[in-house]
């Protein structure tokens, strides 16, 4: 799979994700907010919290969940970002770390793929 089948791929989960969140009664912030430390897939709120999300997409679990692969150096990076973003737009939120698993057993083909929303991930 080429680099850029990859971000389309990857795009499309980003996507599913923030509508599962919009369906949710999130407000979707930023998408793809990029920054020399890195990039983060969602930002969010519900009022209460300003969510920085990471989005994971797979096709199954055959070789772990999701959320296993964001390690801790991709942890690392998204909460450096997030100090950054926050550093730019102050607010009253309280900051949570999140990641959103999709499984799309056929890609941007799947019609219905599962999402599992794990809030405070790390």
């Amino acid at each position: 799979m080429s680099g850029q089948d990859s971000r389309l791929k990857g795009r499309w989960g980003e996507d599913r994700a923030a509508d599962y969140l919009r369906d949710k009664g999130f407000r979707v912030v930023a998408a793809n907010w990029s920054c020399r430390f890195g990039e983060i897939d969602l930002i969010a709120e519900d009022g209460v919290c300003l969510c920085f999300v990471e989005v994971k997409l797979r096709k199954n679990a055959a070789y772990g969940s999701a959320a296993a692969f964001v390690d801790r150096r991709k942890q690392d990076k998204v909460r450096t970002a997030a100090m950054l973003y926050l550093s730019r737009h102050p607010t009253e939120l309280q900051p949570r770390f999140d990641v959103i698993e999709i499984y799309a057993p056929q890609g941007e083909h799947t019609a219905r793929p599962e999402i599992f929303h794990l809030e405070n991930a790390f």
